[in-house]
């Protein structure tokens, strides 16, 4: 049964997370805010939460999901970090910066079609925060189907996936519908794979290499 939660009064959103954390151990879908667009989210290392996700999006593991952390040190234990990428994190996280880069070979990931690596993000949002710090690293997408608009308020999600999420966080209207910048840090320069909400010339002053694709 898909149950929603109002984040704006203190015991709805005590309940919402404590029935997001208990449905994302299940392995069932759970949609949050996000400071960009609201986002369905399913454990990061349960292939079969991740593969339902996919589907609830109408989306193939061509796809692949990112991951979203509470967190700077939670980097660590999923990919390898570099100094640049320890530079990027600390002056834009939380915030729009989506880094790329290559997990670790301990780590079971099966986010899709990703040639080993992965694309991670800490959020600026207090809610998904306390979601994530909660249930560890999740895979995150945009709450909407493939091919339509990304939402920017919970009622725009819930038409689009429905009964496919079993938790709704609604945090009321994101703040902006762009989307973070994403940065691959695989190489040894440092790529922007898409601009966003951090300019190239704002990500120069931090990494002053940095290429556009």
């Amino acid at each position: 049964m898909t149950r929603r939660f109002d984040c704006s009064d203190p015991s709805e959103r005590a309940a919402g997370l404590r029935e997001a954390v208990a449905a994302v151990r299940r392995g069932e879908l759970v949609v949050l805010p996000t400071d960009t667009v609201y986002g369905v989210g399913a454990d990061a290392f349960a292939p079969q939460a991740v593969d339902r996700l996919l589907r609830a999006k109408g989306r193939g593991r061509n796809m692949p999901s990112p991951v979203l952390v509470g967190s700077p040190e939670a980097l660590d234990g999923l990919v390898e970090v570099t100094e640049r990428a320890r530079d990027l994190v600390k002056e834009f996280w939380p915030g729009g910066l989506t880094v790329v880069a290559r997990h670790r070979d301990s780590v079971e990931l099966d986010l899709g079609e990703t040639n080993g690596t992965v694309a991670v993000r800490m959020p600026a949002h207090p809610v998904a925060i306390e979601l994530l710090n909660a249930t560890g690293p999740l895979a995150v997408s945009s709450a909407n189907l493939t091919g339509h608009e990304s939402p920017q308020d919970c009622d725009a999600a819930q038409g689009m996936l429905g009964d496919s999420v079993a938790v709704y966080l609604d945090g009321g209207p994101t703040a902006a519908a762009v989307p973070s910048s994403i940065v691959d840090i695989t190489g040894e320069v440092p790529v922007l794979l898409r601009a966003g909400a951090i300019g190239a010339e704002r990500l120069r002053e931090v990494v002053p290499d940095l290429r556009e694709r």
